[in-house]
């Protein structure tokens, strides 16, 4: 029923301009006619600065500054990873819950960073007159260089607060430089029970009408003192109303609109299905974990809820794409620029054929992806004492070159990132750990065969079973102090290691290596270099009145609250909170926890609970502040409904729908069920 529903929608689009609410926007390219024509609204340069700087990154999700003192809001499930990693066998703060009254109680999240957009800088012409004439290695290398010495310059010797990347937009059609505030120091001081923000689990995961409590707050510090903004959204006290003007400033993980049809299909018949085949099998490997016991439960709990969410958003992506009308629609934009080139002499002689070139690189993927997966791509290798171990020894290696020539994930820019990811006092679980090895070194054999010789090199006569419980039970990686230990040591040192992990590394690593730049040269440098082409073929016909692809970094989009016809059916586009007491069976996923059940005679059964509107979001979204045309917090967004599962390659705004939690719900459970009336006081500026 949801592919008929997507081919209907989709046969409607063909050939229709975008939807007003369409798009998600870069600060310094926003829509301001359309604003102006469909919700007059204007968007000043004090606001759109407002905005940015009070909407921030988690890294993977959106937060948002809510108070003068550093008070951060977020989805509850952007925070499940810290949450999992203060707990311990005596203290589950995922199930439990967690509330600070005091700043001496908030607890520090062991990886937990948040970022602050504070500039932009066109950086266009530099990168690609850097990369003019050059292909494949020679491409990858300079932008590399490049890339490398742009984001050391930009912080200086501010690294330790300052964070600085290149942005790759319109596949490659602009770049900018973008400079964030970091705040490394990063405490919980709310978190309702699990089962509040969870209630409905699964089934209700992408639907509506929605019944949860998606929300947290954090607090970033500076200096051992919470960090003091001049940038924070206040709470609207009204709340929004149904047809409301809604913006969400967040930080969208990744959409694919702007590819070409071959890079469609690539993701269509290779990507998805081999994702969702083996995200499939790991579940059941994870649920079988989980029943060991109570302990083996908790730990395993937030892989199995990303991955079974992964699993929910790739299967809908998949059916988008195995949509007829969304591939004619895709085909019919890509034959109109096509035909625009070839009546453009200057132009066609300038771009040449370019999508040409990125079907080649697709063939390249499927010849030599399963390799690149296996050899470079970490699959094989699914435990953090890997990740930890390649770190380590690639890290001596690369720092010892000059900052253009190494690997950008070790470019000295990176460098306050990457340290605190591998000192980080996160718990690692050797059981756990085994498993998941075992696992990944069981699908190794399957994808490559037993008698690939990558397959020979890793597993020697042992099974799968047997190294992983060698390595794991050998090695000391687990200890941070050896970690900075051999952090601290030169390439010398660890060519002496005797980790077993190090071993492993070290044994693999001239072979992983060279299949690394092998694919970036035959495929990403490719599909890099022509998708800038296409982008100066696109600008030409478009012009730049149109907004990019979601990179993971800062857009706002705009919408209003509403609800949708499902089947002829209305949704409206509110629930409140007598909806989740009459969904409560008392069993899960459909169990309020005990605090709920207690506070039912003091909650304001009627207050507006979860809503949706046709804000245009896609993963990393999360997180974001729904905010209304004064900047006040109307709503804070956790998801999307099953329409939106498309949106990485295109958007319906009769449809595609972003879930949220209303402002006055969030206050209404601080304040009846959680008593957390310092919490309180500080979003309403008292």
């Amino acid at each position: 029923m949801r592919l008929h529903a997507i081919s209907l929608s989709l046969l409607a689009l063909i050939g229709a301009p975008a939807f007003a609410d369409e798009g998600m926007w870069t600060f310094d390219n926003l829509p301001h006619e359309q604003l102006k024509a469909r919700y007059n609204f204007t968007a000043d340069k004090a606001w759109v600065n407002h905005v940015q700087r009070a909407a921030v990154s988690l890294g993977g999700c959106s937060a948002s500054f809510i108070s003068k003192n550093g008070l951060v809001m977020t989805n509850h499930h952007c925070i499940a990873g810290c949450l999992q990693q203060i707990s311990s066998p005596a203290k589950n703060y995922l199930a439990d819950g967690f509330l600070a009254r005091k700043p001496e109680q908030e607890l520090q999240c062991p990886t937990t960073e948040v970022s602050q957009l504070e500039q932009i800088t066109d950086v266009t012409a530099t990168m690609q007159g850097a990369t003019k004439g050059l292909e494949g290695e020679a491409y990858q290398n300079a932008q590399n260089a490049l890339t490398a010495k742009l984001t050391s310059d930009c912080q200086g010797d501010n690294k330790a607060t300052v964070r600085c990347s290149v942005v790759t937009l319109y596949q490659g059609g602009q770049y900018h430089l973008y400079r964030y505030h970091r705040y490394s120091d990063v405490r919980l001081v709310w978190a309702p029970e699990d089962a509040a923000p969870n209630f409905g689990g699964d089934p209700d995961n992408f639907n509506f009408p929605r019944y949860g409590l998606d929300s947290a707050m954090l607090r970033a510090y500076e200096n051992g003192k919470p960090a003091v903004v001049s940038d924070f959204f206040p709470f609207s006290a009204a709340g929004a109303k149904a047809d409301e003007l809604v913006f969400t400033a967040g930080t969208p993980g990744r959409t694919n609109r702007l590819l070409t049809v071959s890079q469609l299909e690539t993701l269509r018949d290779v990507v998805s299905i081999n994702s969702i085949k083996r995200g499939y099998e790991f579940r059941g490997a994870l649920t079988q974990f989980r029943k060991l016991g109570t302990e083996q439960a908790r730990i395993a709990y937030n892989d199995l809820f990303f991955l079974e969410n992964g699993m929910k958003v790739t299967s809908g992506n998949l059916a988008a794409l195995q949509s007829p009308a969304l591939m004619e629609r895709k085909r019919a934009d890509e034959a109109s620029l096509k035909k625009f080139v070839a009546t453009n002499p200057k132009m066609k002689a300038e771009i040449g054929d370019p999508w040409t070139a990125i079907a080649k690189a697709q063939e390249r993927i499927r010849e030599i992806g399963p390799e690149y997966e296996a050899m470079e791509g970490g699959r094989t290798f699914n435990t953090r004492y890997f990740g930890i171990a390649r770190a380590l020894l690639r890290g001596a290696e690369e720092r010892s070159k000059p900052d253009a020539q190494r690997l950008p994930e070790f470019a000295s820019s990176r460098q306050p990132l990457a340290e605190r990811q591998l000192f980080s006092p996160a718990p690692i679980y050797p059981e756990f750990e085994k498993m998941k090895l075992e696992f990944s070194l069981t699908k190794l054999r399957e994808s490559l065969g037993t008698d690939h010789p990558f397959v020979k090199q890793v597993l020697g006569n042992e099974s799968p079973e047997q190294m992983a419980k060698r390595l794991i039970d050998g090695t000391k990686l687990g200890d941070i102090a050896v970690r900075k230990a051999l952090w601290a040591g030169d390439k010398e040192a660890l060519a002496k290691a005797d980790d077993p992990f190090i071993k492993l590394v070290r044994d693999i690593d001239t072979g992983a290596r060279a299949m690394r730049k092998r694919y970036e040269s035959e495929v990403t440098a490719v599909e890099k270099k022509n998708a800038e082409l296409i982008a100066k073929a696109r600008f030409a016909q478009l012009g730049t009145k149109t907004y990019p692809d979601a990179t993971g970094t800062l857009r706002l989009s705009f919408g209003a609250v509403k609800g949708w016809q499902e089947r002829g059916t209305p949704v409206p586009p509110f629930t409140d909170f007598a909806g989740a007491f009459n969904r409560h069976t008392g069993a899960e996923p459909y169990a309020l926890p005990a605090s709920w059940l207690a506070s039912k005679d003091k909650i304001n059964l009627a207050q507006n609970y979860n809503f949706v509107t046709s804000n245009d979001i896609i993963g990393g979204n999360s997180g974001s502040p729904m905010i209304n045309a004064k900047g006040e917090i109307v709503g804070l967004a956790f998801d999307g409904n099953v329409h939106s599962h498309g949106g990485g390659f295109w958007m319906d705004s009769t449809l595609n729908r972003t879930v949220g939690v209303t402002s006055g719900g969030i206050q209404e459970a601080l304040k009846s069920i959680y008593n957390a009336t310092e919490l309180l006081n500080e979003i309403s500026g008292k």
